[in-house]
C-alpha cells in the first residue's frame, strides 16, 4: 500500500483549498470526497477585504456595501462579497492538477505506532495510508471523539432567491443587508433577523436567520417568519423560486483527535458571532500546507504539530475563547434585548467592529473592541456581557436557568 504525504478527508471548499495548497508545496496529496463531481450547494460569502489576493475576480458574483438594521440603520464601512459558486468550485478544482482524487467516505482512523503513517479505513472497507491526515469534513468530524453531552448552539436559516427588483424594498441595488433585526415577521420570542445579499445574475438571497440558539431554532419557524416578513413589505416570492436551508453548529469543541490536523469548519474555524469560516479557510490553506512541507522530514507528529500551530496559535486560541464568551452572552440575553445589543455594537467605531468580526488572532484588537463596547453599554448590558464569563455554559435555551441539568 502506497503511503502519501497528505490525505485530506472532505472535498468542500476548505478541503479542496488545502489539497491544492499541499500540492503546490510539493507534497504528494490525496483528496477523499464522497461525491467529487457534486456541485457545492451553499451560498458562499465573506467580507471582501478578507478574500485572498490570488482569488480571481471572475469568481466573485457580486460585491455590495454592507448595512445593518437594529434600532437604527448602520453602514458597516466595508463591502460584502458573494462568490459565483460554480466558478468558485472550478477555480479550486483547477488547483488540484497534481492531487489524486478518491471517491469515498472515511469511517475510522487506525492508531499508528509513534512516527509511523496513519491508516484510514473507508466505509467500503478499503484503506488509505498517509503521513498526515487532515479532517476537512466539516461538521461531521469523522475522526473526532463524540462531542460532550451539551446541546450544540446552532445557526439556522431559511431563504429564497428572488429577482433583485422584487427584493428592492428590503435590499436596494448595490447593498447587502448583513442583519435586519426589525420584528417585521410579527412574532415575539426568540429573535431572528433578515439577511439579504445579492448573489449575481440579477438575483438576491433573502434569508430569515437565527444567529445562534441552543438548540437551533426550527427551520419551519424561520420559513413562516420569512413569509410574514416579506408579506409585510409587499414582496411576493415568484413561483418556483430557489430556496436554501442552513443549519450548522457554532460552538463545536476544538478538534482534538490524536495525530489528525483539523481544518475548515471541522477545526472549527466558524466565527461564533457570524457563522463565517470560508475566508479563514482560504487564507490559511497555503500557510498550513507550507508548515507541513517544512516539517514533514522530522516525522508526521512534527508536521501535524507545526500545522496546528498555524491553525491554533496562542493568539488565535485566546481570541476564540473571547468569542465563545460573547456567544454565551448572546445565548443568555433576554430575546427582547438582543436587537438593542446589536444597535450598540454596530455604533462602535469601524476599527473595533472589524477587529471583532474578522481578527481571529488579533488579541489586542479584540480586547479593545470589547472594552469599547463595555464603555458605551448601560449597566444592564454590562452585566449581560460580564456574567457569562463567570458561569458555566447554558445547557439549553429550552430550559430555565434554574434547571438542575
Amino acid at each position: 500500500m502506497t503511503t502519501t504525504d497528505v490525505l485530506v478527508v472532505g472535498g468542500g471548499p476548505a478541503g479542496r483549498a488545502l489539497a491544492g495548497a499541499c500540492d503546490r508545496a510539493g507534497l504528494s496529496t490525496v483528496l477523499l470526497d464522497p461525491a467529487p463531481d457534486r456541485p457545492f450547494a451553499a451560498t458562499y460569502g465573506c467580507w471582501a477585504a478578507e478574500l485572498p489576493p490570488d482569488l480571481p475576480e471572475t469568481v466573485v458574483a457580486a460585491r455590495a456595501t454592507g448595512r445593518a438594521v437594529a434600532g437604527g440603520t448602520h453602514d458597516l464601512g466595508w463591502d460584502y462579497a458573494v462568490l459565483d459558486v460554480p466558478a468558485f468550485k472550478a477555480h479550486l478544482d483547477a488547483g488540484l492538477g497534481g492531487v489524486e482524487i478518491r471517491t469515498g467516505r472515511a469511517s475510522a482512523l487506525g492508531e499508528p505506532p509513534s512516527g509511523a503513517s496513519n491508516t484510514v479505513t473507508l466505509v467500503d472497507g478499503s484503506q488509505l495510508t498517509a503521513s498526515v491526515v487532515v479532517d476537512a469534513a466539516g461538521r461531521t468530524q469523522p475522526f473526532c471523539p463524540p462531542a460532550h453531552e451539551r446541546i450544540a448552539a446552532e445557526q439556522t436559516a431559511f431563504g429564497v432567491v428572488v429577482p433583485a427588483a422584487v427584493a428592492a424594498p428590503l435590499v436596494p441595488p448595490g447593498e447587502a443587508l448583513f442583519m435586519d433585526w426589525r420584528r417585521d415577521h410579527g412574532e415575539d420570542g426568540w429573535p431572528t433577523f433578515l439577511y439579504g445579499i445579492p448573489v449575481g445574475g440579477g438575483e438576491v438571497l433573502l434569508e430569515e436567520t437565527s444567529l445562534a440558539r441552543r438548540p437551533g431554532l426550527p427551520v419551519p419557524v424561520l420559513r413562516a417568519r420569512l413569509g410574514a416578513r416579506l408579506a409585510h413589505h409587499g414582496i411576493e416570492v415568484p413561483a418556483g423560486a430557489r430556496t436554501e436551508t442552513v443549519r450548522f453548529p457554532v460552538d463545536r469543541p476544538r478538534h482534538d483527535a490524536s495525530g489528525v490536523l483539523a481544518f475548515g469548519a471541522a477545526a472549527p474555524f466558524v466565527h461564533p458571532a457570524t457563522g463565517f469560516s470560508l475566508a479563514t479557510s482560504l487564507r490559511l490553506a497555503q500557510p498550513v500546507a507550507d508548515a507541513v512541507a517544512t516539517h514533514l522530514w522530522r516525522g508526521p507528529v512534527a508536521a501535524v504539530g507545526a500545522a496546528r500551530e498555524v491553525v491554533w496559535s496562542r493568539p488565535a486560541t485566546l481570541v476564540d475563547r473571547i468569542r465563545r464568551i460573547g456567544l454565551e452572552a448572546l445565548l443568555r440575553m433576554p430575546p427582547e434585548e438582543v436587537p438593542g445589543f446589536f444597535d450598540v455594537f454596530f455604533a462602535l467605531p469601524e476599527r473595533h467592529r472589524w477587529a471583532y468580526l474578522t481578527g481571529r488572532d488579533d488579541v489586542t484588537g479584540t480586547l479593545r473592541a470589547m472594552v469599547a463596547l463595555f464603555g458605551v453599554a448601560d449597566t444592564r448590558l454590562r452585566g449581560r456581557l460580564v456574567l457569562p464569563a463567570l458561569r458555566r455554559p447554558l445547557r439549553s435555551n429550552d430550559l430555565s436557568e434554574e434547571d438542575p441539568g
